[in-house]
């Protein structure tokens, strides 16, 4: 039986592929504000401001692609059952092959309905071809189209599954995240003792206190094979 890697990923993963990290200098937060564009205050002021927004990083993702380090991820399916948990909304570890990724904060090229984003009846997925939500397009059950995205304040439904796939891995690691947006930074504390954790990261990130780390100091590119070349020796 493999062994259960599991894997939490964060904007630093994606900024290698040239998709905008939101935190970082130059991020997406300096051209807009968060209760603009990903709050549900923000929606009910202006939604079409916040589909237009959406519409935008869309036609960023589709110029994207995924770099090494979503690519050994999925390479370490042939010698690990391996589990992905990203912050990230954008698809770029399905397109390198990942099998097993959950969304916390949604998924960028998904909308849904306004008046019950969770129901999987009106939840459609956009392609290339017709990646643009218009001003005023309604969802199955008449209320407007908005992003499938997880807005500040509300609550992750993918929460609870992300802590259960967490609680059962043989080896933890987390790839280009800050640890300052909660509750995704809190599920390092559901790794099981013993476990070995690492961080890859090449800026320095603070640890949860209580929890040992191997720090690997590198960019997502480089630091997921190394991260691989440890896992394999083990």
């Amino acid at each position: 039986m493999k062994q259960k890697l599991v894997v939490l990923t964060g904007a630093g993963i994606s900024a290698e592929s040239g998709f905008s990290t939101f935190r970082d200098s130059g991020g997406l937060w300096e051209q807009y504000s968060v209760e603009e564009v990903a709050s549900h205050e923000g929606w009910e002021r202006n939604p079409n401001l916040v589909n237009d927004f959406y519409n935008g990083l869309r036609r960023q993702l589709f110029a994207a692609k995924p770099n090494r380090g979503h690519e050994v991820l999925a390479e370490l399916e042939e010698d690990f059952d391996v589990s992905v948990i990203t912050q990230n909304v954008d698809d770029l570890h399905e397109r390198a092959g990942s099998t097993k990724v959950v969304h916390l904060h949604g998924e960028l090229l998904k909308v849904c309905s306004s008046r019950n984003p969770d129901d999987p009846r009106y939840i459609q997925t956009l392609t290339p071809e017709n990646a643009e939500v218009a001003h005023g397009a309604l969802a199955g059950d008449g209320s407007l189209l908005r992003p499938f995205i997880v807005f500040f304040g509300e609550s992750v439904p993918k929460l609870e599954e992300a802590a259960r796939l967490t609680s059962q891995a043989d080896a933890f690691a987390i790839i280009g995240s800050s640890l300052a947006v909660y509750p995704a930074a809190g599920l390092v504390h559901y790794v099981p003792k013993g476990a070995p954790v690492y961080l890859i990261d090449p800026k320095e990130v603070r640890v949860p206190y209580g929890v040992e780390a191997e720090v690997i100091q590198q960019v997502a590119s480089t630091g997921v094979e190394e991260l691989a070349r440890r896992l394999r020796k083990k």
